[in-house]
């Protein structure tokens, strides 16, 4: 006998999703130990003539009244209906699956406590890296480590217009054009560019890795807007790229931090070879050492992909709880990033004069056909509050984290 499972949004991942369970149904029904059968889906339109028209309903009541239905696919996004509709169906005790990084990221602690009382699961592998399994390693393969660290390539759209930048040579204008041109980011791109989309993901690895809810209120996101085409040559000179990074790490026995800004990667690092739309994760436990997690992070089929999978744990685990959860926020836990140190890229148009007297001894980057008035360099490590005292009232065109 079919499990049934109903379909929230009928967009790009949604669509998707049905379109996986339909084609792989004998390898999921294999996986799952019976086959997953979808009632239902959830659009506002009838769409005449799709394949899947004559199970879509326009009453999400339908959906939470029919007690057959045991899985739900939640693919409208957001955290508005989204939000009161996962929460409906955890309370009728139905287990949910999510790719929503921004409902997972505000709302997930809230949630999985939810799915505790009720004995039913809440799910989210495609919330973070699209078709790359990251949630089940950090929760499952890596739970013999203490994690002290995780960071990444988290957002596909930034990732590509950052690869158009520095192999291509293009401006950001032009590389952001072209992103959207090709459907890779969208009309309206502020999420992705100014590092939001990237923030939740880095809250949910965070939330994952060390046990306690980060809003993502508290996260400073910050994106590659303010990139330069001169800062990509400048970095090459010096044998790095320029990446927009997602970071979180242990601060102190019981403090964390979290950021996204852009960083400088050495050439060497594989992180560096990320390139494209691709996404790259790397995390770093006592036991483990360091391990990174590489594919496609978007797009309908890989996170399709990932919503099935989860929906097939759900299947294999209907009346025995998965154990994902994470402790409530608790004050003095989070710290900015600001007391890291690091060593920093810095371009500036004060004078060589004005700079040593502010930084003291740092590695100038050669100068070819640049600005007369524009000097970069590398600064000996210092924390972001150092940084910041010493660059005050100088002329600062940008100022970036060197990972090293």
């Amino acid at each position: 006998m079919a499990i049934q499972a109903a379909l929230l949004g009928y967009g790009v991942v949604g669509s998707g999703v049905a379109e996986v369970l339909a084609e792989n149904a004998a390898g999921i029904a294999r996986n799952a130990g019976q086959p997953i059968e979808l009632k239902y889906i959830l659009c506002r339109s009838d769409r005449p003539g799709d394949p899947f028209s004559g199970r879509i309903v326009h009453d999400f009541s339908v959906i939470e009244a029919d007690p057959e239905v045991e899985i739900v696919a939640e693919c409208i996004g957001g955290s508005g209906m989204a939000l009161e509709y996962v929460r409906r169906c955890l309370l009728a005790g139905k287990h949910v699956v999510t790719s929503n990084k921004e409902l997972v990221a505000s709302y997930g602690h809230e949630l999985l406590a939810i799915a505790r009382e009720k004995n039913v699961n809440f799910l989210f592998e495609g919330s973070v890296g699209g078709g790359i399994p990251i949630i089940r390693p950090i929760t499952q393969c890596l739970t013999a480590n203490e994690l002290d660290e995780v960071y990444g390539i988290i957002n596909g759209t930034t990732n590509y217009i950052l690869t158009q930048m520095i192999v291509e040579g293009a401006s950001f204008a032009d590389a952001l054009a072209d992103a959207q041109r090709l459907g890779y980011a969208e009309a309206d791109p502020t999420a992705d560019i100014e590092g939001v989309d990237a923030g939740r993901k880095i809250c949910i690895l965070a939330d994952l890795c060390f046990g306690r809810h980060i809003s993502p209120e508290l996260v400073r996101m910050r994106g590659i807007s303010g990139v330069n085409a001169r800062d990509v040559k400048y970095s090459r000179r010096v044998g790095y790229k320029i990446k927009l990074l997602g970071r979180a790490l242990r601060t102190g026995p019981n403090t964390v931090t979290a950021y996204v800004e852009p960083h400088l990667i050495s050439i060497r690092s594989l992180l560096s070879n990320v390139d494209g739309v691709m996404n790259g994760i790397v995390v770093r436990g006592n036991a483990l050492g360091e391990c990174m997690f590489y594919g496609a992070g978007a797009g309908k089929r890989p996170t399709a992909s990932a919503v099935v999978a989860d929906m097939i744990d759900c299947a294999k685990h209907r009346d025995a709880r998965m154990y994902l959860n994470w402790d409530a926020p608790e004050p003095g836990h989070f710290t900015g990033p600001d007391d890291l140190i690091s060593r920093w890229y810095v371009r500036t148009g004060a004078s060589l004069a004005a700079v040593g007297g502010a930084f003291g001894n740092v590695r100038l980057i050669n100068r070819e056909s640049d600005p007369p008035d524009e000097y970069a360099f590398l600064s000996a490590p210092m924390s972001g509050h150092a940084l910041r005292n010493c660059s005050r009232g100088m002329d600062i065109r940008s100022a970036f984290r060197v990972l090293d």
